[in-house]
């Protein structure tokens, strides 16, 4: 019997900064996080995929335990499928401050991302 190898989920910068920030602010963002980074790890993409970018990307809404809002007013977390063993997590935002992603900004993460793996032999 085969196992497949986990699914390796990373951060990019941007992630990393925004998440830190919010982090001030909703105290389990890490908690509500957690279920989707370990649905990443085992293979699964769970969300909506984002036509449109030439890339597979996906938004996943995820309930926000400090709004106690359930999906509808939680966080939208983006994420990049590079490879089927590799993702990035490339932005994440609260409903409540933000209403949706502008394709420009989602195209200027991308870039963003691809600029950061040129050097990547993933």
């Amino acid at each position: 019997m085969t196992t497949k190898p986990p699914v390796r989920v990373v951060a990019t910068p941007h992630f990393a900064r925004t998440f830190k920030r919010l982090r001030k602010k909703y105290r389990h963002i890490e908690t509500d996080l957690k279920p989707l980074v370990e649905q990443l790890q085992q293979g699964e993409t769970p969300g909506d995929q984002i036509q449109g970018t030439g890339y597979t990307v996906y938004k996943e809404r995820l309930p926000s335990t400090d709004a106690q809002r359930g999906k509808s007013g939680g966080y939208r977390v983006i994420y990049y499928m590079k490879t089927q063993n590799f993702i990035y997590l490339i932005e994440i935002y609260p409903k409540s401050e933000r209403e949706d992603i502008s394709s420009a900004e989602l195209s200027a993460l991308l870039t963003e991302v691809q600029t950061e793996l040129s050097g990547d032999n993933e």
